[in-house]
């Protein structure tokens, strides 16, 4: 087990090695100054050149995606990796061997450099070949060239001991890519034992040279407790120090940290500075975030248009949970005009992706044919998608179309199997529904004790329906032993809230003395909540309790139901 003694308890920027910018105008200079040279072959004049072009790609894609490619480059990059490329084919066509492999990784292209898979491969057997023949060479960055062509496996096959083997050997030698390299592999256990102690070693040495990847990987470990007890602070130190450099996901990682209030005051301006500086360089997570941050009115004033903008930035690299939130955008018209259309547009992408709101908000797209033509086949396939990844709210919706046969075969069982589902999630309709299939034996057998069970879960959770027929239940003695009290307390829940059916039938209880002590005034008040919405069994009660004496009743209520009645038909 690696010791832990050489670990700083705290470490400080100053500390570690700062790399300075590098321009690909540098790049320019140094091939301009070669081809001034008036003897160009001279090997001094190459190894310059190479050295320029190398430093200058090294340092862009070090600040880059971990994949290398991963991000957007900015124009800046595109021109510097542009200059790095002309040189390593200037040095290429001199058969300088050491300009072999990063011309293979540039011709392997990314999001925003062109690709040409043929010369990648061209010159990554040519870089292959020519670190195999110049191994015995001291020179660290062909044996951390020779690990990496064996950790990519597109010339031989993936060899992780040998990579490890050759990274192991660069790193020794002091050079920071391969302590990075090396450091990545124990981290990963490829080629050797998972072993998180030596990963930080490894990335600790190539920090404290100011690489910027290992300043960001341990504070990733810092961050999640990885080889050493979780530390906020050391993470945000690790992470400043890559975000100084311009590493975005440094940048974005001390954002997040800012904005959470981790190892730090919560400061969401701080946070919006650094997902904006990675965001700028195409990040798409930051570019999210920054959106968000716009979006939910953390900064100052709540800025629809710049979230809509960053939202855009990142959806459009594909980024599902900006895609997602696009929809939401024009869903409901912030920041944009309302476009249905639109919003159906960016549910599906992110769907596509496997993002299960998104997923759900595709199939309710196609359910009501709001920004695509209805069809409950499309919507019974996105609900399927989401439902399968435990989404309540589609399994609920699957559920339904089964129950109805829209879109499927009419399957009760079908219906059962995911209502329960989401029932099991406290989903308060979906008990509902359960109830009600209980309770007349679709797709179950029938089973009134059941169908109580669920009414019972949806009615503590306030669904008005649920209450209503649970006092029904109790008052029929349904599933229940019959009592008047728990009918007349679930009446009560859905009358408050406005159920027209429980209100009559409160009204009933209270004149009858059923379960609550006989009040026809609470009676009529009840009676007359009803009758205002239209049931016109409440009349013929209010009849019945005499209130056509004027007397017994407020005058004001009386005339007031005197106008709703006039309009009423008298039923057949």
């Amino acid at each position: 087990m690696t010791e832990r003694t050489n670990l700083p308890a705290k470490v400080t920027t100053q500390d570690v090695v700062v790399h300075l910018g590098q321009g690909g105008g540098l790049v320019a200079r140094g091939m301009a100054a070669v081809m001034r040279s008036n003897d160009p072959s001279l090997a001094e004049d190459y190894d310059a050149l190479y050295r320029q072009a190398r430093d200058a790609y090294n340092h862009i894609t070090e600040l880059g995606d971990k994949s290398g490619f991963g991000i957007v480059w900015t124009r800046s990059d595109l021109d510097d990796l542009k200059d790095a490329l002309d040189a390593f084919k200037q040095l290429a066509d001199r058969q300088y061997g050491k300009a072999y492999f990063p011309l293979s990784l540039l011709y392997n292209g990314g999001r925003s450099f062109p690709a040409h898979k043929e010369h990648a491969q061209h010159f990554a057997r040519l870089a292959f070949d020519w670190c195999i023949a110049n191994q015995n060479q001291n020179d660290p960055e062909i044996w951390n060239d020779l690990g990496r062509l064996y950790w990519l496996g597109e010339v031989v096959e993936t060899d992780y001991e040998q990579a490890l083997y050759w990274y192991q050997k660069a790193a020794e030698s002091g050079l920071e890519q391969a302590q990075y390299n090396l450091g990545g592999m124990y981290f990963n256990g490829q080629g050797v034992m998972q072993d998180y102690q030596q990963a930080l070693l490894w990335y600790l040495k190539a920090a404290e040279q100011g690489h910027t990847r290992a300043q960001y990987a341990l504070g990733t470990m810092y961050y999640d407790g990885q080889g050493v007890v979780q530390d906020y602070e050391q993470a945000m130190s690790w992470y400043h120090m890559g975000a100084e450099q311009g590493n975005a996901w440094a940048q974005q990682s001390l954002g997040y940290m800012y904005e959470k209030g981790q190892g730090t005051p919560q400061n969401y301006e701080l946070a919006s500075l650094w997902f904006r500086k990675a965001a700028e360089q195409g990040l798409a997570r930051a570019q999210f975030n920054l959106a968000a941050m716009n979006n939910s009115g953390q900064l100052v004033a709540q800025d629809h248009e710049q979230a809509k903008f960053w939202y855009l930035k990142a959806a459009e690299q594909g980024h599902a949970r900006a895609q997602y939130e696009l929809g939401i955008m024009y869903s409901k018209g912030q920041g944009v005009t309302q476009d249905y259309q639109q919003a159906a547009y960016w549910y599906l992408k992110a769907a596509k992706q496997g993002h299960v709101r998104a997923q759900y908000a595709v199939g309710t797209t196609f359910s009501k044919g709001r920004g695509a033509l209805q069809d409950y086949q499309q919507a019974a396939f996105w609900y399927g998608k989401a439902a399968e990844q435990g989404h309540a709210e589609a399994q609920f919706s699957l559920g339904f179309l089964y129950e109805k046969g829209q879109g499927v075969t009419q399957d009760y069982q079908q219906a059962v199997s995911w209502y329960n589902k989401a029932a099991e999630q406290k989903h308060a309709l979906a008990q509902l529904n359960l109830g009600y299939l209980y309770n007349n034996g679709l797709g179950v057998a029938q089973d009134d004790q059941q169908a109580v069970f669920w009414f019972l879960k949806a009615a503590e959770q306030g669904d008005i329906q649920a209450q209503y027929t649970l006092g029904i239940m109790y008052d029929n003695g349904q599933g229940v032993t019959q009592d008047d009290q728990q009918a007349v307390f679930w009446y009560g829940k859905a009358a408050e809230q406005g159920h027209a059916e429980a209100q009559f039938n409160l009204g009933f209880m209270y004149s009858t003395g059923r379960g609550v002590i006989r009040d026809d005034q609470q009676a009529a008040s009840w009676y007359r909540k009803a009758g205002q919405q239209g049931e016109t069994r409440a009349l013929e009660q209010l009849k019945v309790l005499g209130i056509s004496n004027r007397e017994q009743i407020n005058r004001a209520a009386w005339e007031k139901l005197n106008e709703f009645t006039l309009g009423w038909q008298t039923p057949e």
